[in-house]
């Protein structure tokens, strides 16, 4: 199963397709219906019997995918779920006692779909009662040695498994709820972080500017050169707030390692690429100063950019592994594929790499004996 397709668990299907999908994922269990189609072309009942026969097979059929398909998608109304079991039962019980035990297997249906739609307290007593049931009819049907043992451990386990089904349906429904309540909530607390930094960084600023243009302005008829004063003062504040607010949004801009690290898992496995990728950053003092994660983060993006576009590879790990150097202690980004390889071609993705990661004091190191791999070693410290 990809990710496709535990995403559309629990939800209605979107296009028709999906439907088609669905409907032959519940129908498929059909193949069951292989006694009573069988008992009707054996031509031993009488027409008008054979008829409805055929009529109540279809009928059953007919109501037990409505039932799971609909239910599954969207959920029914109480009061529906229980009259549709009822109606099921009761056509099961009816067939079952005037055309015979091959008939029998219809409870099977009945109990699965009792798992499909019941709360599980419920369903945990009305499956072996649907059994049981089963057992009493088919005692008073013709042959019952020959069908009955066959049937009775498939509506048990069929039943209990489809309560199975749905818990796990509803756990990634609730699972999928709490992941867009967390998304939501983060972007909550990014706003108002962007807006109380935006608020610390140009609130004092903007009320000098203001202060200001209103002196100049009583001050202009009257005394122009302290008026002038005032205007180069809003011009210096004016200018360090564009400051303050151009390094804020670079910082905003700036990548981090664990985010680059979760997207270049996502991009490999989108490609259908192996990945190997660690989950974050490994602990330990010293800490990475800002600007090393950055190149390293960087770095991380093109190299797996790289290997998404042009290595043609199977395979890609990932590696951040802190080192003890001569020069300090340093933090090695290793990114190796089993691609095709071959001479590294230093186009304006890999200079800007190697750009970005001397400034802050690093090294970049390339080879390929087997694939291509790319070596970023940063020092745990200020830029040298």
């Amino acid at each position: 199963m990809n990710e496709e397709t535990f995403a559309g668990i629990g939800q209605p299907p979107t296009s028709r397709r999906r439907a088609v999908v669905k409907l032959l994922w519940i129908g498929i269990w059909l193949a069951f219906m292989g006694a009573p189609v069988s008992d009707l072309l054996a031509g031993e009942h009488t027409g008008r019997a054979t008829a409805l026969g055929w009529l109540g097979l279809v009928s059953f059929v007919a109501v037990y995918l409505v039932l799971v398909f609909r239910h599954t998608s969207k959920p029914l109304a109480r009061r529906t779920v229980y009259a549709t079991l009822t109606g099921l039962f009761t056509l099961s019980v009816a067939l079952s006692l005037t055309l015979g035990s091959e008939w029998l297997v219809l409870f099977v249906y009945v109990s699965v779909s009792a798992g499909a739609v019941l709360p599980l307290q419920l369903a945990r007593w009305t499956i072996p009662a649907i059994t049981a049931s089963m057992i009493l009819i088919g005692l008073k049907t013709d042959n019952p040695g020959d069908i009955l043992p066959a049937v009775v451990i498939p509506a048990l386990l069929g039943g209990f498994a489809m309560t199975g089904v749905r818990q796990m349906v509803r756990t990634t429904v609730e699972l999928r709820e709490a992941r867009a309540t967390v998304a939501q909530l983060a972007a909550n607390e990014e706003r108002l972080r962007l807006a109380r930094d935006l608020h610390d960084l140009l609130g004092h600023s903007l009320s000098l500017i203001t202060l200001k243009s209103e002196l100049a302005g009583r001050m202009l008829p009257d005394q122009p050169e302290r008026a002038a004063q005032q205007v180069a003062d809003i011009e210096k504040v004016s200018r360090q707030a564009l400051v303050d607010v151009r390094e804020a949004v670079s910082g905003y801009r700036r990548p981090t390692l664990p985010g680059e690290l979760a997207g270049a898992r996502t991009a490999l496995v989108a490609a259908g690429i192996t990945a190997d990728v660690p989950s974050d950053v490994p602990p330990g003092p010293p800490e990475l100063p800002e600007e090393q994660e950055a190149a390293l983060a960087w770095s991380l993006r093109e190299a797996v950019t790289n290997v998404v576009r042009h290595s043609g590879a199977r395979r890609c790990v990932i590696a951040l592994t802190p080192r003890q150097t001569l020069d300090g202690p340093v933090l090695e980004l290793t990114v190796q594929d089993d691609g095709r390889g071959g001479s590294p071609s230093y186009g304006n993705g890999l200079t800007g790499l190697c750009e970005r990661v001397t400034e802050v004091g690093g090294t970049v190191d390339t080879g390929s004996p087997r694939g291509f791999t790319l070596t970023v070693r940063v020092p745990l410290g200020s830029a040298s």
